[in-house]
């Protein structure tokens, strides 16, 4: 274990290494005055200022403009004087005032009551100096965008504008229109970042949680840094709550970001059983964290963290982030990129006991991507070397009989050779070669007993591919068609690997066969998965694919149609496995951009019966509505039908609808239908009502108020 956490300091010490210290920026010349003019001009005797009216303009430069009502020149002091109406504009920049005293020699200039405004953000200030790199405006009040009652607002003592868009506050307060009431030291930003983008807010009513209010609030401390909490009140349930936080830095060659929330409830209202049947503890609670560094080009660094108290805390508190991933992962993986290979560091941990987990503590693998030899050879090679744990379920009523703990220290290498042999412009026959060896000690769990096992296998096989295309100069404005290309593409692969599943009683299945998928499986022995798991393999594989394309001014050609099929044909097969698969189809059609249309099938040649069929058509009319249907069809699993859409009323409002239909069960088991509101082109809040159907853990009846801002 020392070992295993020394590896892992050693992998994100860079992330923690001081930064180098930043090259001051050389000083920036200012700009030359290239041009002056105005209706009128004269000179003063006594002061010897030339005086400018009638829409004088003094032009800095390309960029630096300065205009007013009248504009007094000193050439002693190189001082220019704007009076009334007094403008300067600098690029986006923008600053009105009735008097501007500006320093051509030092390019400074000195404001006094002013407004300000550079996109998306605006605002007044009792006075300003400063540059083009940096201006400093005094009793500041800012706003984005426009100044309104519930825009975000900000108060400062100084506000600093410096040079990459960056806005620096001290003794600040930001609030909404006149009412600031969340105070602050001092922070950085972007200009582009919303004043209350660290805000969120939802709230409504569910017949299992009571009237709920939910809101999240991160206090950006640094420009790197913003920390805060997640606070849930629930009439039903109790209060929930936890800290929170955001963190980020896009310096060159080092930048990273990152998140975590969490919360935790003394629940009070009725819990249920969770995934293993087991009561659900009254003591609550779930913790999230997500971080995504690049520590140099090569070096990148990745992880999450998810704990859960119970299967269900984030389903019955957080159903919007639940249903999308029900059972959450955890790991931490490095990945050094080189030339032509990777190394990557990878641990999966087990944080929650409710869960199988094949934990990886490590596991430390090298991959050659496919490289030429002499001869028109290509090679890949992978190995990898892992300390494989997976601990059984705790018994309970949905698990009477836990499994045995599995335990195995790993190593595993491939390699293959192919040559790719072309005897025509439109053939590719390539022949393949390979073998892979797995050597096991500290075995623990498997069928019979025993402390090493070394697995040697060895495949041969071929891939041959047939291209073909026809083309046809056909024209349609309408469907927006600039001639018709059509590329066929035939294959055929083959693979041998005898005995491949010698051995399987002395190997813990921890990296085993999950038929899961709707597609079909690896065929090539490399790119097996289920390490631990493999069966003997004669394999004839068919496939034909179909794109039919037309250009486009844009990306060169658009795909209007793709129609895939492929089967596979077991010369040997295992036991309940038939001579063929399932016939696998995919058809994809977009004719114009306002539609798409997709078909999955699965279907068994052997006694004509479908095993699966998922469609989903997309309508939509640029941003005036959207509308989608979907199905999915899994033989005795599920039949749901889903239609999504939206349409928006005017400017402000817009509708938005969601249903799920289940066939099996002969009733709508989801229904939502909502409003969402814009408002003043800051706010964006949905009015959503849900209503559930059948036997499930949901309350039947919800309503739900969501606040999100809209980036500017």
């Amino acid at each position: 274990m020392t070992r295993r956490l020394l590896i892992f300091l050693l992998a994100a010490a860079p992330a923690f290494a001081a930064k180098p210290p930043a090259a001051s920026p050389k000083p920036e010349e200012p700009p030359r005055l290239t041009s002056m003019s105005a209706e009128k001009q004269e000179t003063s005797l006594v002061t010897g200022e030339t005086i400018l009216t009638g829409h004088p303009q003094f032009a800095y430069g390309s960029h630096l403009l300065l205009t007013a009502d009248e504009i007094r020149y000193n050439p002693r002091t190189h001082t220019a004087t704007a009076l009334g109406h007094a403008i300067i504009t600098d690029g986006p920049r923008r600053i009105l005032a009735d008097k501007i005293i500006y320093h051509d020699d030092t390019g400074t200039f000195e404001i006094g009551e002013l407004r300000f405004g550079e996109f998306p953000i605006y605002g007044t200030g009792r006075s300003a100096t400063g540059n083009r790199r940096s201006v400093t405006i005094n009793d500041a009040r800012i706003s984005a965008p426009e100044p309104g009652n519930l825009v975000p607002t900000l108060e400062a003592a100084r506000a600093y504008f410096t040079a990459g868009e960056k806005v620096r506050v001290e003794s600040a307060a930001v609030g909404l229109g006149d009412a600031q009431f969340l105070p602050f030291g001092h922070f950085e930003r972007s200009l582009h970042d919303s004043l209350l983008a660290n805000v969120t807010a939802t709230g409504g009513y569910r017949s299992s949680l009571g009237a709920y209010a939910l809101l999240g609030l991160h206090v950006p401390l640094s420009p790197e840094l913003r920390l805060g909490g997640d606070l849930g009140v629930y009439s039903s349930r109790g209060l929930m709550a936890g800290p929170s936080g955001s963190y980020s830095s896009t310096d060159e060659g080092a930048s990273y970001d990152g998140s975590f929330r969490s919360g935790f409830i003394d629940d009070n209202g009725p819990r249920y059983t969770d995934l293993l049947g087991r009561p659900v503890p009254r003591h609550r609670g779930y913790a999230e964290w997500q971080h995504r560094q690049q520590l140099t080009d090569r070096l990148t660094l990745d992880g999450q963290i998810n704990y859960w108290s119970d299967s269900e805390v984030v389903r019955d508190f957080r159903p919007a982030e639940f249903f999308p991933v029900q059972q959450p992962d955890s790991y931490l993986e490095s990945v050094y990129t080189g030339d032509n290979y990777y190394v990557s560091l990878f641990a999966r941990f087990r944080p929650n006991s409710w869960e199988l987990v094949q934990q990886r503590l490590p596991e430390l693998r090298f991959d050659l991507l496919p490289l030429a030899l002499p001869g028109g050879f290509v090679e890949r090679f992978n190995a990898s070397a892992a300390v494989l744990r997976q601990d059984a379920l705790p018994a309970a009523p949905a698990n009477p009989a836990p499994g045995p703990d599995l335990r195995s220290d790993r190593f595993d290498a491939f390699y293959s050779l192919s040559r790719p042999i072309r005897p025509t412009n439109y053939l590719t026959f390539t022949p393949v070669v390979g073998g892979r060896i797995t050597h096991y000690t500290d075995l623990s769990g498997a069928a019979i007993d025993r402390n090493d096992y070394t697995r040697a296998l060895g495949e041969v096989g071929f891939d041959a591919e047939l291209h073909a295309l026809g083309t046809w100069n056909y024209q349609n404005q309408r469907w927006n068609i600039d001639g018709l290309r059509h590329v066929l593409t035939p294959r055929l692969s083959y693979r041998y690997i005898p005995e491949a599943d010698k051995g399987a009683a002395y190997i813990p299945p921890i990296d085993r066969d999950v038929p899961l998928s709707s597609y079909l499986p690896p065929l090539d022995l490399g790119d097996e998965r289920n390490i631990d798991d493999l069966h003997a393999t004669n394999t004839l594989r068919l496939g034909l694919d179909n794109t039919l394309q037309t250009r486009d001014a844009v990306y060169g050609s658009r795909d209007l149609l793709y129609f895939n099929v492929a089967d596979d044909l077991h010369l040997r097969h295992q036991p309940g496995e038939s001579d063929a698969s399932e016939i696998h189809t995919e058809l994809g059609v977009m004719p114009a951009r306002w539609l798409e249309l997709g078909v999955y099938e699965s279907f068994a040649p052997q006694n004509f019966t479908l095993r699966e069929f998922n469609t989903g058509v997309t309508l939509h009319n640029g941003d005036a509505w959207t509308l989608r249907f979907a199905s999915n069809f899994r033989r005795d699993e599920l039949e749901d039908y889903l239609v999504v859409g939206s349409y928006r009323l005017n400017e402000v409002y817009e509708a938005i609808t969601f249903l799920r239909y289940d066939a099996r069960a002969s009733l709508f088991d989801e229904q939502s239908y909502g409003i969402r509101q814009k408002i003043g082109n800051v706010w964006s809040v949905d009015y959503i009502v849900t209503l559930y159907s059948g036997d499930r853990r949901e309350s039947h009846f919800g309503f739900n108020v969501k606040i999100d801002t809209i980036r500017f």
